[in-house]
């Protein structure tokens, strides 16, 4: 056992951003690790010499099982899907399965100060946008916050960080195999489907979902959207205490009018109006559930005063790449929202506008892209781009006017040609983004459409002129984002 390390022995599959810092984590606390991945390079060689191990590189399933013979447990990337073949080998021999929060909750948990209060924020769309609004809310009630999970830093790397909270994005990958993470309040936005490439089914990801609420306790608060059926139905069976959101109704909503002369909409709770609308910068109807999710976490669990919320909401600055203004060109408003990576999200920002013709397209996640047909009426024409454009012109079979793009230059083109005086240029593309943009993601993807947008025109006004209200919003029927 003594060649095991204090910690045991430890197999992390997939060492990039999230993977090698679960590595390194591992290491510092005393375990014997050793490294795989199916997508070597010399960046992960190096990381496993380094830790003093070599890389085991595409394993095959005698090379799995011979690691599984030899490990305490395997942690997974969060890109390791439950369909891999490392993942269904170790359930079948009952090797467990640690994720990167549940890891760092627990050394969080034997910290020498104590532990660090926690919020915790899930759901299909809007997880980054509310973990940043909830970073700005704890930050303007006086406490020094990290964003971490599923956000540019991962948890684990953020332990011996100076801060007083953290606010932790949680990914149905982070959350799939929990044994004990909790957080005193902890968000479900909304649930639609997404990732069936990864999770085994959307059973499979409703429960991963649901696992942000089940560990917390009769002291801690769940929060949940109330015009989500699902989410509505888990949260009565969580065992903290029950918040609801929403515009209209629950515990946290919207009072007051937007009326040509003003915008008096107020955040409120049964104790009275606490924020102001016009404190956010933008304010379409999916950041005023998410202001609306943030705040009830921030203030439920007692971390932040209600008075505090107004400067923290006023602080905020919308992550790029999520219903980004880009600017207008010759009467047209163009938007990049490349983080838009499933119809859900998509649906979203087409219901924030009026007349838009849409990029859409890219590596589709097994999910159904006939859906953004039911928005046709907001769109005037479609370009349809990546592995997946077939797939978008089929939902827009006469329907709509769909022409088919074979780079992003091309469909920056067609969408200028496209758009009339008035009209919105979306990209939103409703897919991942791997096709063209193997190695970047979707930032590489709203970064080249940005770009191109630019090179277009200068426009008239910069996008920190344009009005804090565009388009012509409706409320969205799939909860937030």
């Amino acid at each position: 056992m003594s060649s095991r390390g204090a910690g045991g022995t430890a197999l992390v599959h997939g060492v990039a951003v999230a993977g090698a810092a679960v590595a390194r984590a591992l290491v510092a606390h005393g375990y014997r690790v050793l490294v795989a991945d199916d997508s070597p390079d010399d960046t992960k060689r190096a990381l496993a010499g380094e830790l003093g191990t070599e890389l085991v590189e595409r394993p095959d399933a005698d090379t799995i099982g011979r690691l599984l013979r030899g490990v305490d447990f395997v942690a997974p990337a969060p890109g390791v899907p439950e369909t891999h073949e490392l993942v269904r080998a170790a359930l079948a021999t009952d090797v467990p399965l640690r994720t990167e929060i549940d890891l760092a909750y627990e050394w969080e948990q034997a910290r020498s100060g104590g532990p660090r209060p926690m919020v915790a924020i899930t759901g299909t769309d809007g997880k980054t946008t509310t973990t940043m609004l909830t970073a700005s809310l704890l930050t303007a009630g006086g406490l020094r916050t990290a964003a971490v999970g599923n956000t540019e830093v991962p948890f684990v790397a953020a332990l011996d960080d100076d801060v007083d909270a953290f606010a932790v994005e949680c990914s149905s990958f982070r959350l799939s195999w929990i044994r004990s993470f909790r957080a005193e309040a902890a968000i479900w936005l909304n649930l639609a489907p997404d990732h069936q490439n990864w999770h085994t089914s959307m059973a499979s990801y409703e429960q991963a979902k649901a696992n942000v609420w089940l560990h917390q306790r009769a002291t801690d608060v769940a929060i949940g959207w109330m015009q989500d059926a699902i989410v509505m139905r888990r949260l009565a069976a969580a065992a903290a205490r029950h918040v609801t959101f929403g515009l209209a109704d629950g515990d946290h909503h919207i009072v007051g009018d937007l009326a040509p002369t003003g915008d008096s909409r107020l955040l409120a709770a049964a104790s009275g109006a606490y924020a102001s609308v016009t404190s956010l910068r933008r304010r379409f109807p999916h950041d005023l559930s998410n202001a609306l999710a943030a705040a009830a976490a921030c203030i439920e669990s007692g971390l932040v005063a209600p008075d505090r919320i107004d400067a923290g909401l006023a602080d905020f600055r919308v992550p790029p790449h999520r219903i980004e203004p880009l600017g207008e060109i010759d009467g047209v408003e163009w938007f990049n929202d490349s983080k838009a990576t499933s119809p859900h999200a998509a649906l979203t920002a087409i219901r924030s506008f009026g007349s838009i013709v849409l990029i859409a397209g890219g590596r589709n996640k097994g999910l159904d892209l006939g859906s953004l047909a039911a928005e046709s009426a907001r769109i005037r024409s479609v370009v349809a781009i990546g592995e997946a454009a077939d797939e978008i012109a089929a939902a827009f079979d006469g329907v709509r006017p769909v022409s088919r793009a074979t780079s992003m230059a091309e469909a920056v083109a067609l969408a200028h040609g496209a758009a009339r005086p008035g009209d919105v240029v979306l990209l939103s593309p409703a897919c991942a983004s791997f096709d063209w943009y193997p190695s970047g993601g979707y930032p590489a993807r709203g970064e080249d459409f940005r770009r191109l947008v630019a090179a277009l025109t200068t426009s008239d006004r910069s996008p920190s002129d344009r009005a804090t209200t565009p388009g012509t919003p409706s409320t969205p029927t799939g909860g937030p984002t």
